[in-house]
């Protein structure tokens, strides 16, 4: 066999024998993911679960507001338009600090 002739050839068995790793290392993944998909299933319908009575209890809380929450609003309807918009404004900027100091 000539050099190049071996190169070649060489060169196909080294990337046969690569393709060959990368299938059987993806089948690997593959059978890895699919082993654990149904605890991965159930966990993430857990949490669906929790995430959906949560939000249920916000909106029956949003739906029947506290007395002294009804007394705030009452407040508020009467407050100018620029001292609203400042009053929002304040929240926002706090709600910002506080994300920054979080990440």
């Amino acid at each position: 066999m000539t050099p190049p002739d071996a190169l070649l050839r060489a060169a196909m068995n080294r990337l046969i024998a690569r393709v060959g790793e990368g299938v059987a290392d993806a089948a690997a993944g593959v059978a890895v993911v699919v082993q654990d998909a149904p605890e991965r299933i159930r966990q993430e319908w857990d949490l669906f679960q929790e995430e959906v009575k949560a939000e249920a209890e916000r909106l029956q809380q949003e739906d029947q507001p506290s007395s002294a929450s009804a007394a705030d609003r009452s407040g508020t309807e009467h407050e100018p338009l620029q001292q609203r918009i400042d009053r929002l404004r304040a929240k926002v900027a706090e709600l910002g600090t506080r994300l920054e100091e979080r990440s």
